[in-house]
């Protein structure tokens, strides 16, 4: 409710006149927070009388919890389940915005796989050759993105340390793998160490990736990667690696943002041309690059822009007008440090 308030604000703040689905809408959401305020005050009255009692289920667990809760309610629960889905499709990112905000992980794609399956993708991501021994730590279910994770202890007896992967339930996908060794003199640099990464993700089949922005910290350099379809950069589909610049060694991989955005989008011709967009910067901006990109809004939604890489008097900017309406959408100051080129 709070989020779609504020965005109908904003097309307030433009000169937007409210339709009548906006205010239908506002009002369902409205009704909607009223039933689960309703439901919730009741289990906190059912707790409080002690027809709950939280000794039992910390001895005993969620079976216990979903028993008693379903006494409590049998049909609650799940209707709010029902009705907080049917709400979770809502637009309310404005006349620009073409993506529906839904929980779906559209580039988690894949048939769910059980616990062997996943040690099987986990063993061939690291390398049969390279382990001793793997050990599982079961199914962490209620994460955002369920994942079997492993540890893995390697043959190398002069490293101790282990390597932690996590994969995907749904499909068989790598989540995260991370391997915190002792990294030696650098002799890598940063653009060396983004065209290792690049070749990784290629190996691993992340196609079309481009190297963004990173970081360096203690000899090991996180580079954000991102898809590039036909040229447009696609900033939500997301991978994070780190590379070890004592030898170029991949310590780590973390495709969440990836697996939450990644499909290919149906983008239609921008209505603002790149020399329009242009009149809507800061006439001081000295540019230095430009070009396409999708970018999130904080509303779990996507927008097309025209993306502008500049610097006024000694800052660099990346200032994002959309391509649909000329409309700033967002500026982020760059940052470069001796550590890497950060956003603000």
């Amino acid at each position: 409710v709070s989020d779609y308030s504020y965005s109908l604000s904003r097309k307030n703040i433009n000169n937007e006149s409210l339709t009548q689905e906006d205010l239908d809408n506002l009002k369902e959401l409205h009704d909607y927070s009223i039933s689960l305020e309703n439901v919730l005050n009741q289990l906190s009255n059912d707790i409080n009388d002690g027809r709950i009692k939280w000794g039992e289920l910390t001895k005993k667990g969620s079976s216990v919890f979903a028993r008693e809760v379903s006494n409590i309610s049998k049909d609650s629960f799940k209707n709010i389940e029902q009705e907080f889905h049917e709400y979770a499709g809502l637009i309310y990112d404005g006349a620009f915005s073409e993506h529906i905000t839904k929980s779906e992980k559209v580039g988690l794609i894949g048939d769910d796989i059980d616990e062997e399956k996943a040690k099987n993708i986990a063993t061939e991501f690291i390398g049969n050759d390279r382990i001793k021994e793997i050990n599982s730590n079961g199914l962490a279910e209620n994460a955002d993105i369920p994942t079997f994770d492993f540890t893995i202890k390697l043959n190398d007896e002069e490293n101790a340390s282990d390597i932690n992967i996590a994969i995907t339930k749904k499909g068989g996908h790598i989540l995260y793998t991370n391997f915190n060794r002792d990294v030696g003199a650098e002799t890598i640099d940063a653009k060396t160490a983004k065209d290792i990464g690049i070749k990784f993700l290629e190996s691993k089949g992340y196609n079309d990736m481009k190297a963004t922005y990173y970081i360096k910290e203690e000899g090991v350099m996180t580079i954000n990667y991102a898809y590039s379809q036909n040229d447009v950069i696609m900033y939500p589909d997301l991978i994070k690696l780190k590379v070890a610049l004592d030898n170029g060694e991949i310590l780590g991989i973390e495709t969440e943002g990836y697996l939450n955005s990644h499909t290919e989008r149906k983008l239609k011709d921008p209505k603002i041309s790149k020399e329009e967009a242009k009149k809507k910067l800061n006439k001081d901006l000295e540019i230095k690059a430009e070009g396409l990109a999708v970018i999130p809004t904080e509303y779990k939604t996507e927008i097309l822009c025209w993306e502008f890489k500049g610097a006024v008097g000694g800052t660099e900017f990346l200032v994002y007008i959309n391509a649909e309406n000329g409309k700033e959408e967002d500026i982020l100051t760059i940052v470069n440090t001796p550590n890497g080129t950060l956003t603000m």
